[in-house]
């Protein structure tokens, strides 16, 4: 038997018994010895399969620029953006726009704000449009990321990839997503249409939050690894 059907044999096994993804986490620990990381298997593989929480943090870090691929950078540079973290939060802390009490996703979204020059003169103004995308999406990153630094350093890198890379692509995925529910249910898709439903769907909502606060947090995973700088 060769090594592929060994394997193969092997996966669905695991999965008849219960243990999905046994393989799948094996092939990513190898990925991840690597001395240098290859962001491109990286980046295959978080579109592939889920990936496990105990490395989702350290995948999403080095697939959005946060970490470099090289293993022995990586203490220096996470230590620099904790840094950074801390300073900026004792600047917003000094200003009054955060406290001690204030939820976590505030917090990434008020140093967002600060760091982009966007911090508005007082914390009661109204959130612009543009805030309510980032705060959800901070939400549901910390749903999914422990470490304050990691939900905030994620969630700024994502949000940036999405108003830059892929802002080009948000109006045309009205239209791709009814093609693929045609493909999918195409009797849903008349049924929208001949009740006007589907010109009125929230799209925006949906598109410009990748479905933060819409869907559950997990369909946020594979979205961070296609945003993936080169």
């Amino acid at each position: 038997m060769t090594d592929d059907s060994q394997r193969n044999f092997r996966s669905v096994y695991y999965e008849k018994v219960g243990f999905r993804g046994v393989e799948e986490k094996k092939s990513l620990e190898i990925l991840l010895k690597d001395d240098r990381l290859d962001t491109e298997k990286l980046c295959t593989f978080s579109q592939r399969f889920p990936l496990p929480s105990m490395y989702r943090a350290l995948v999403w870090k080095v697939l959005l620029g946060i970490l470099p691929p090289h293993h022995e950078s990586h203490a220096k540079v996470m230590m620099y953006r904790k840094e950074q973290y801390s300073d900026v939060l004792h600047a917003l802390k000094v200003v009054r726009f955060v406290s001690d009490a204030t939820p976590q996703a505030e917090v990434c979204l008020r140093m967002y704000q600060l760091e982009s020059g966007k911090l508005p003169r007082s914390p009661s103004f109204p959130l612009e449009p543009e805030d309510e995308v980032f705060l959800a999406i901070a939400k549901a990153m910390e749903e999914m990321v422990e470490d304050s630094v990691d939900c905030y350093w994620i969630t700024r890198r994502f949000v940036n990839q999405l108003n830059t890379k892929y802002r080009d692509s948000l109006p045309q995925l009205p239209k791709a997503f009814e093609q693929y529910l045609n493909l999918e249910d195409g009797r849903l898709l008349t049924h929208l249409k001949m009740c006007c439903a589907a010109p009125k769907l929230p799209y925006d909502l949906w598109f410009k939050r990748c479905f933060a606060g819409c869907l559950p947090e997990s369909s946020l995973q594979r979205q961070v690894c296609l945003s993936k700088t080169y």
